[in-house]
């Protein structure tokens, strides 16, 4: 997949009127599009943003939503009814409309502007996932806006994320295995996060734990732990600690100390220890939930296998009306 075509016909068909981009989706469709609205929220000072549950987009739909609007619409299968009716709804305002599925037949694409069908299934090639897609598309979408300083670095960062991911699959393999071990019985967990990473310790709490394995979990943004949370701290509850790379850092270090001080349950899942700072400081922060994903996939891989529990096991989903 060549990512600067799609980006420069993206450029070429808007001719650079862009004044709003929203991300809309639906599960962990919507938790790979957070990173690109923290991205921009950060760098962007002429193009508002917004991430929205596509059943909120069309039901609510943005008064800024128009003919200067980007709306990126993701759905894996392509069929999901809120995100199908989010692109149609998008397209009748005048907005340019993104649809990302792995569905090459997908009825989303009947409502996008450009289409992007995705590779799946490498989980250590992930500059062609949508998380990775949709940020480094952004990023030239801004620098042909307003131009982006760090492009290029940027650029860089994508030719090493799917090595440091690797190398970082290899590195967590023993400690996914004792994880699972350790925690099989637990039935609740906290998931500490902050800046762009946020978006996957939610996503890591509503798909991977709680559709994915029927386990109760809640994502706590690191910032906002001392602030109500951390007062259910003991030493009974399990507590898994995404510490970022970049300028929220210290926001998990903070919650961090504390944790050690009175929880007796914690993983750490540090993006420096597993390499992410071979990429520049400047952009490295924007990587971090890239892998993230990955290396969480493993954490949940090994659970599922220890528990005895499919990943791909429902009771609701797709089996009743809802």
């Amino acid at each position: 997949m060549n990512i600067n075509e799609f980006g420069n016909e993206i450029i070429k068909k808007t001719d650079g009127k862009v004044d709003s981009i929203y991300f809309v989706a639906c599960g962990g469709s919507l938790v790979d599009m957070y990173v690109s609205k923290y991205f921009l929220e950060a760098e962007s000072s002429k193009i508002s943003t917004g991430l929205y549950p596509a059943n909120e987009f069309d039901h609510v739909v943005p008064k800024k939503l128009g003919k200067k609007s980007i709306v990126f619409v993701c759905s894996h299968s392509g069929s999901t009814p809120e995100s199908v009716n989010a692109a149609k709804i998008a397209q009748e305002h005048g907005a340019f409309t993104v649809g990302l599925t792995y569905n090459p037949k997908a009825d989303l694409l009947k409502y996008s502007d450009e289409k992007i069908v995705y590779e799946w299934g490498n989980e250590e090639e992930v500059v062609n996932n949508p998380m990775a897609i949709m940020l480094n598309l952004t990023a030239m979408i801004l620098n042909s806006v307003e131009k982006y300083a760090n492009l290029d670095k940027m650029e860089d960062g994508f030719k090493l994320i799917d090595t440091v991911v690797s190398r970082a699959i290899d590195q967590v393999h023993d400690r996914t295995v004792e994880f699972a071990k350790k925690y099989q019985n637990e039935n609740m967990f906290y998931i500490l996060g902050s800046g762009p990473s946020f978006g996957h310790a939610y996503g890591f709490a509503i798909c991977s734990l709680m559709e994915m394995q029927w386990l109760n979990a809640s994502a706590i943004h690191s910032g906002e732990y001392f602030h109500g949370p951390f007062e259910v701290t003991d030493k009974d509850v399990p507590y898994i600690v995404l510490e970022s790379q970049g300028r929220t850092r210290p926001l998990d270090e903070r919650a961090l100390k504390f944790l050690n001080k009175y929880a007796g349950k914690i993983e750490v899942v540090d993006a420096k220890e597993l390499g992410l700072d071979v990429i520049d400081d400047s952009v490295s922060e924007y990587f971090s939930p890239v892998l993230f994903y990955t290396i969480l996939s493993e954490y949940r891989k090994q659970l599922s296998i220890i528990r005895q529990h499919p990943l791909d096991v429902r009771r609701y989903m797709g089996k009743v009306e809802y």
